[in-house]
């Protein structure tokens, strides 16, 4: 996933927690915004410390970029997505954490069919 569809500075967080709809699972939270004027999605991603140590959260959050990243076509161009995981996703794999998503992704209609 390149750099520029990544959210990253804090302004963008709180914007998309405050003005957002959240909907969530057992492993994953997922606060989406609609912004009409952009021409890409974008994901923002947090794992927090009480998940594990830094490889670990490094890996939750690099097969949450795998997920987006092969359901990128699906996925409207108008939103900005922040994803958090939650404790269960620790002993996930790829797939398991793509089924995730993809379940929330389909249940909040953020995906085209």
């Amino acid at each position: 996933m390149k750099k520029e569809f990544r959210i990253k500075k804090n302004e963008e967080f709180q914007y998309v927690f405050k003005h957002g709809k959240s909907f969530a699972n057992r492993q994953l939270v997922i606060y989406y915004v609609r912004k009409p004027a952009q021409y890409h999605f974008r994901i923002g991603l947090s794992v927090g410390k009480k998940i594990g140590n830094a490889v670990t959260r490094n890996r939750i959050k690099r097969y949450l970029r795998q997920a987006f990243q092969e359901l990128e076509d699906s996925i409207p161009n108008t939103y900005d997505i922040v994803i958090i995981a939650r404790q269960p996703t620790k002993k996930m794999g790829a797939a398991e954490i793509k089924k995730s998503l993809n379940h929330l992704l389909y249940k909040e209609h953020l995906r085209k069919k």
